[in-house]
């Protein structure tokens, strides 16, 4: 797999590689978000377009409908959307819900490219913090 591809856990015409990796040092950016949200289809064209544009960075990006894949996602409640996961290996730098802005997005990204480790959000309880250990797997296993 190669860094700043987005890799999706359903298909659609502009993700359509397959996964052969997701490296345990990647930068991992999930954005779980819904089909039937308005917001979240207009965000999936940012999303994608900020995690590309990060090609040979180290950035993997997932997109997550949190209905249909909700066995990946497991116990975490997403009561708001857009809701993203920053994390490198299994450190979660960031979990929260953002503003479905590119700016937000870039920054966040830009500062755990930099190094932080602590992005903001809500301390991650044991199922967020188990949950990039899932999303490796599951790119495994495809």
């Amino acid at each position: 797999m190669h860094t700043g591809e987005l890799v999706d856990t359903y298909p659609t015409a502009l993700m359509n590689e397959p996964v052969d990796n997701l490296s345990p040092t990647a930068l991992t950016v999930a954005c779980l978000c819904a089909e039937w949200c308005g917001t979240c289809r207009d965000y999936r064209a940012v999303f994608e377009q900020a995690v590309q544009a990060q090609c040979g960075a180290g950035v993997v990006g997932r997109w997550i409908d949190v209905e249909d894949q909700a066995d990946l996602i497991g116990a975490i409640d997403v009561d708001n959307f857009p809701t993203l996961l920053m994390a490198r290996g299994d450190e979660v730098l960031f979990f929260g819900t953002v503003t479905p802005h590119a700016a937000t997005l870039t920054r966040l990204i830009k500062a755990a490219l930099e190094g932080q480790t602590h992005l903001g959000g809500d301390p991650p309880d044991a199922a967020v913090r188990a949950l990039p250990a899932r999303l490796r797997r599951d790119a495994d296993s495809r």
